[in-house]
């Protein structure tokens, strides 16, 4: 068995492929190869964990993750198995493994979803998601301009002043009406528990990523948001039982459950089309799922067995 640390994650760790990989992922109709349980959620006395585990036939890959989420911040680890034996080829440290695949797969949806001029883009929040959203977006779209609006404005100059040391990236510190109302693309990676601007800021053509919360009753974006957006999720199953941004307007009557239009597999395989003009806001609300993780070990595993980094 094998043991990888969060630097050797991130050693191992390519974000092109991960992008190339889940989209193939998505793309492909895995309804007969793929064995994904619904997301088990088990209290702690501190917070919580989620137990999410994952076998598909067409990978040949296995494995489980488990993912504590806490006062004491978020912790991850990941199991991945023998397909046939159920022995544990390696065990992951996998915080950095949940950044990237979660930032990877709002690549995805940004690269089938975002306008092809898209060059703004808006980061809500200055946390780890953050800078995972701000390494892979400009993967899929020629991001000129960066906007980052934090929960205080010292913690986002702050945050700036690290991703231009860090990355390289000349990200500006900004308001929330500023990145609402400017951006092509708004990545909200926060825990925030009510919506962070208003919608009717929202310019036409623009597409958001949502991916800081999977609570019935949290929410990033409010009810005009939900409704002036034709609305994509990662899954039906995760999104529909777990996400307030689409739960509390659809409980508000705000939106039918026909507005969410697609998921992520019936966009990437062209069953369904999520933008149908450039004046459409597309929002692609993600919680996470099983499929992501599995496909991101598997990526870190082989390169290790073929001994790159």
């Amino acid at each position: 068995m094998k043991v990888f640390s969060e630097d050797q994650v991130r050693a191992l760790a390519d974000v092109d492929s991960v992008i190339r990989e889940l989209r193939l992922a998505f793309s492909r109709d895995s309804a007969a190869t793929l064995q994904m349980p619904p997301r088990i959620t088990l209290p702690l006395a501190g917070g919580l964990a989620l137990v999410m585990p994952a076998f598909d036939s067409a990978l040949n890959a296995a494995g489980v993750k488990i993912v504590s989420v806490t006062g004491a911040g978020v912790n991850a680890t990941y199991e991945f198995l023998d397909t046939v034996t159920g022995r544990t080829l390696a065990v992951m440290e996998a915080n950095w493994l949940t950044e990237l695949r979660t930032a990877a797969t709002s690549a995805v949806a940004t690269d089938l979803l975002a306008r092809g001029d898209a060059g703004v883009l808006a980061i809500f929040g200055c946390g780890k998601q953050a800078i995972a959203h701000l390494i892979a977006i400009p993967r899929v779209r020629k991001i000129q301009r960066f906007l980052v609006c934090g929960r205080t404005p010292a913690a986002t100059v702050e945050f700036c002043a690290k991703m231009k040391n860090d990355h390289g990236i000349n990200a500006q510190p900004a308001n929330a009406e500023t990145c609402a109302r400017e951006a092509d693309v708004i990545c909200t990676c926060t825990n925030a528990g009510t919506p962070l601007f208003d919608g009717h800021w929202l310019r036409d053509g623009a597409h958001l990523n949502l991916v800081g919360t999977f609570q019935p009753d949290k929410r990033e974006v409010d009810d005009v948001t939900a409704r002036r957006s034709r609305i994509v999720v990662d899954t039906y199953d995760g999104a529909l039982a777990e996400s307030g941004d689409l739960i509390i307007p659809l409980q508000n009557g705000v939106i039918t459950r026909q507005q969410v239009v697609a998921d992520l597999h019936e966009i990437a395989s062209g069953k369904k089309q999520g933008r149908v003009s450039p004046q459409d806001i597309t929002l692609f609300k993600s919680v996470g799922c099983a499929l992501e993780d599995l496909v991101t070990a598997q990526l870190i595993y082989a390169k290790a067995e073929a001994g790159l980094s």
